[in-house]
């Protein structure tokens, strides 16, 4: 690299080219399925096998032109079903791709963060604490700087990365997670070319275990499979010994078991989570797991931090206290002259931050040194940092050790919570009230509040810990983050849906209070990390069922928060930032990263990402996935009813020695119709006002609860009663088999649409059922209606159906007749006794 660009590192210009030259910063590992093996899978489905086989029979039996309108439905179905998982994989892996690390790189003289993927060779990173190295590199300069590289050692334990004048390149790796400390780091090798790439491993892909939802799902589908192959077998016998003929009576058999098989289900599943991912992301909510969004409607408590996802994060200085002096700054007035007495305060907060820093509080010292300090003996742009003790979770305080030119003394700097700045002061009984008193009377106001302290070293060696450095305590400073906009509505809502919101946080008591009180959090006790940490089992488990508030809290107590609430049988929804809360994200049922300010091993942790760390953005997740479960479950209860007419079609003709209505062809084509009905229709509809104004469901809720297999079957049953009338209705009036098959085809499909309006709700309203269809619905239920035109109209396309092409008095009278199935169906579903909710009536 030129000295140029190892100043201002690397141009727009020169990224391009090595990009161009390299490529993009990622390994070579297919995580989407290619076309021909989607084809496969899909070939290899029992639905498609019975297809062609039922093709093969027809060739047996001298009957190509029905083979071959069967060959043809089974490309067309193949073509749809590619084309649908591709849709999914695509969106699937856009959002794999938005969650994955993040890297700032210098280019152009600013620091841009950018996707990982986007790093090229010869770029400068920034490596801070929490990071996901994503390229090998050499280390430039570093602070404290401790990897993990247990990803590509096996060692868990964390090594240092700290360069020396003279000694040999230090190297950093893809993949390995910085622990502490931060790196600048020249990016020396990009996607396979690392040594990640060489070893052929692979970062950051989505979690692909079974769902519970999968699991029921399978198992469901896996009974109705063994029920067709019996009811298959059973009808072929059935047909032989009644009509005669093996293979027409295994071409009936192989009818019924097309109409009994369901597999939709799988269809269904996929697109209403992917979809839902997608909902949910342009609402900056990004999925890392898609099982998390099944979770989402049963949560019943969620665990938040209150700095930058209750409030805005952006800090500004509110108020100022050295000694008994106190300054209280109007961020809507600038200050037009700082007091000395404030300066010596303001330059040892600034000297206790980083050179440049990301922290928002942080910021707001160096923005505000930088407007009152500029000119002042206060600012020390000459020293150097000797060393670096970050914040732990036994000493909420962090100090810098700097190096004074042309002298023999150090100076130091700390800040952190007041309590931790008075116990390394070491101050009196009385000193140490009075501090607490200040502290108080600034989070009263809701004010975040850092104390600061000074102390002299003789020499530059580093003691091990703060404690050896003979502070001064200085002063106060409280810090203004105001509450985000919405929350105190989206907590309101939380409540109406039976959510109960819990703060956990490492903030002063009484500023946790204050801001809880803004957002309407139940907080009148808060209770704090020395409190958890005096509490037996019991007292704790109490205290996690009962708090709302819970300040100064450690990670390992926020893991333990986590896990007495599941241990009380919550469903728990967990926010995050730091690497210390990858534990907590974990062990909830849901963790949540943040976006903007979050680690990326705690993105990694996470199933959910917060684009922008808003907590409103995390209520509407949790509205959309009741959603989703609503309407998957409605989906579900269509496509069963929607099966039980087509298996009563393929079985009552041979029971009564009817001619037969349907073939495997016409089973083809209602699986077209019936896919994307049973999922994208019911996917689309959006949310009632109610979906937020009751409890969470139970976790041990199925899907399908036996009120809703009794409902779906109910249904059916009025459907094929509609159709059976419709065939004996058609048959009285002396019209051959052709015809009759065609009235009952039009009447079976027409009252499958009649069937979604009927299944869209759950109880008997019957607007609620008619109105409020999205527009991709009306497009699909129009496009079936088209599509059933033509084949029962087009004489060439009816002639391949076995139709006969009706007038359109009668085509219309058919369809009007399977339509007016609505009316039956409504009245059944208004006498159906509704699904025991708790502390809610039925309705969804």
């Amino acid at each position: 690299m030129s000295e140029t660009s190892a100043s201002s590192g690397l141009t727009e210009a020169e990224v391009a080219a090595r990009r161009a030259r390299d490529g993009w910063n990622e390994l070579a590992v297919d995580r989407s399925r290619s076309i021909a093996g989607i084809v496969l899978e899909v070939a290899r489905e029992p639905m498609f096998l019975l297809m062609l086989g039922a093709g093969a029979l027809y060739l047996l039996i001298g009957d190509p032109q029905e083979a071959f309108v069967l060959l043809g439905f089974v490309l067309v179905i193949i073509a749809v079903t590619v084309v649908q998982q591709r849709r999914t994989e695509t969106a699937l892996a856009a959002l794999r791709d938005l969650s994955s690390p993040r890297a700032l790189v210098l280019r152009d003289g600013k620091v841009t963060r950018v996707a990982g993927r986007e790093v090229v060779v010869g770029d400068r990173m920034l490596l801070n604490e929490g990071d996901r190295v994503p390229a090998d590199g050499v280390v430039l300069s570093a602070r404290d700087f401790t990897l993990d590289e247990s990803m590509l050692t096996g060692e868990s334990v964390a090594v240092a990365r700290l360069p020396v004048d003279g000694g040999p390149a230090l190297q950093v790796y893809a993949g390995t997670l910085v622990v502490s400390g931060q790196a600048a780091v020249e990016v020396s090798a990009i996607g396979n070319a690392t040594e990640l790439g060489r070893i052929g491993k692979s970062l950051g892909a989505i979690s692909s275990g079974a769902s519970p939802l999968q699991l029921e799902l399978a198992k469901l589908a896996r009974r109705l499979a063994v029920i067709g192959g019996v009811l298959c077998v059973l009808l072929a016998l059935l047909y032989a010994m009644l009509r005669g003929g093996w293979l027409d009576g295994l071409l009936a058999g192989i009818t019924l078991a097309m109409g009994v098989l369901p597999q939709e289900f799988p269809v269904i599943l996929i697109v209403f989570l992917a979809f839902g991912a997608r909902r949910i992301a342009a609402h900056g909510v990004l999925t890392r797991r898609l099982a998390a969004i099944e979770t989402l409607g049963q949560t019943t408590v969620l665990c938040v931090d209150k700095t930058g996802t209750l409030t805005r994060n952006r800090m500004a200085v509110a108020a100022l206290v050295a000694g008994d002096d106190t300054l209280y700054l109007d961020a809507g007035q600038p200050l037009a002259e700082l007091p000395e007495t404030f300066h010596r305060l303001l330059e040892y907060a600034v000297l206790a931050s980083e050179a440049d820093p990301h922290d928002p509080m942080e910021k707001a010292f160096l923005s505000l040194a930088d407007t009152h300090l500029s000119n002042t003996e206060h600012l020390h742009p000459d020293w150097r940092l000797a060393h670096e003790y970050e914040l732990s979770p036994d000493l909420l305080a962090m100090s810098h050790l700097w190096q004074v030119p042309d002298s023999a003394r150090s100076e130091v700097a700390s800040k952190g919570a007041p309590e931790a700045i008075a116990d390394l002061c070491h101050l009196a009984p009385e000193a140490r009230a009075h501090v607490s008193q200040q502290a108080g009377a600034l989070a009263d106001r809701g004010l975040r509040v850092l104390a600061v302290a000074h102390a002299v070293h003789p020499g530059s060696e580093a003691p091990a810990i703060q404690h050896d450095f003979e502070f001064r305590f200085i002063g106060l400073i409280g810090l203004a983050d105001p509450l985000r906009d919405g929350v105190p509505e989206a907590v309101a809502e939380c409540r109406a849906a039976g959510v109960r919101v819990v703060m956990i946080t490492g903030d002063h008591p009484r500023t946790a209070q204050a801001i809880a009180a803004q957002a309407g959090i139940e907080g009148e006790r808060v209770l704090t990390g020395p409190d958890l940490a005096a509490m037996d089992d019991a007292g704790f488990a109490a205290a996690a069922a009962q708090g709302g508030v819970f300040a100064r809290v450690s990670p390992q107590q926020k893991l333990a928060l986590v896990e007495a609430l599941k241990a009380r049988g919550d469903i728990v929804a967990m926010t995050g930032d730091g690497v210390n809360d990858a534990p907590a994200l974990k062990a909830a049922h849901i963790g949540l990263a943040m976006g903007r300010r979050g680690t990326d091993v705690a993105r990694e942790a996470a199933d959910l990402v917060l684009v922008e760390d808003d907590f409103a953005a995390l209520v509407h997740a949790i509205r959309l996935g009741r959603r989703i479960f609503r309407n998957l479950r409605h989906a579900m209860t269509y496509t069963l009813a929607v099966h039980v007419p087509i298996i009563v079609l393929a079985t009552a003709p041979v029971l009564f020695g009817w001619p037969l209505v349907l073939a495997p062809a016409h089973i083809a084509f209602l699986e077209l119709v019936i896919d994307p009905s049973c999922s994208v229709v019911f996917e689309s509809d959006e949310a009632d006002e109610g979906v937020m104004r009751e409890p969470p469901r139970p976790g041990s809720d199925p899907l399908l609860p036996s009120s809703r297999l009794w409902t779906s079957l109910l249904l059916g049953t009025v459907t094929s009663a509609v159709v059976l009338a419709v065939h004996a209705f058609a048959s009285a009036q002396g019209f051959d088999a052709s015809v009759v098959r065609t009235w009952v085809f039009i009447a079976l499909v027409s009252s499958g649409i009649a069937l979604i309006f009927c299944a869209r709700t759950h109880g008997g309203a019957w607007l609620d059922a008619l109105r409020g269809t999205a527009p991709v619905a009306r497009a699909i239920i129009a496009a079936t209606l088209l599509a059933l035109l033509a084949v029962t109209s087009v004489p060439w396309l009816a002639m391949q159906f076995g139709f006969t092409p009706l007038s359109p008095a009668h085509w219309l009278a058919a369809c009007a007749l399977g339509l007016a199935s609505f009316v039956p169906l409504q009245v059944v579903k208004r006498v159906m006794p509704g699904e025991k909710k708790p502390g809610s009536t039925a309705g969804s």
